[in-house]
């Protein structure tokens, strides 16, 4: 299937996500912080990018705009999986440049949806 990168701080929720994928069929790499998240999406760009937002350092919206402003990375699709369940969050996480934007806990079904989605509208 497709190559996805998870950044995220929490080896938890990084685990449940790379299982989810995983079992759908993705290969799936992970970085605990944004920083080393751009740094591999500008030298191995994933196919999709799973973000969180509250991480230590600069955070997922920080990191988003990074990366969907540089045109390097630019087309590369963006899925912020957050708690930060607030409309404004997710206005402001689109707005940034996320292509979608989900509230953890995160439903399989919905997540996978939007994967498949993204993956086939980038091809």
């Amino acid at each position: 299937m497709a190559d996805i990168l998870i950044i995220d701080d929490s080896p938890t929720d990084v685990r449940v996500l790379t299982t989810l994928l995983e079992r759908a069929g993705h290969q799936v790499a992970s970085v605990g912080n944004a920083e080393e998240g751009i740094e591999r999406v500008r030298s191995m760009p994933p196919a999709l990018v799973i973000m969180d937002v509250i991480m230590p350092g600069m955070n997922g919206f920080q990191a988003t705009r990074t990366l969907t402003r540089d045109p390097a990375t630019s087309e590369v699709p963006i899925v912020m999986i957050t708690t930060k369940a607030m409309e404004t969050d997710r206005v402001w996480g689109l707005r940034q440049g996320a292509r979608a934007f989900i509230t953890k806990p995160v439903n399989e079904g919905e997540l996978l949806a939007c994967i498949n989605q993204l993956l086939s509208s980038a091809a």
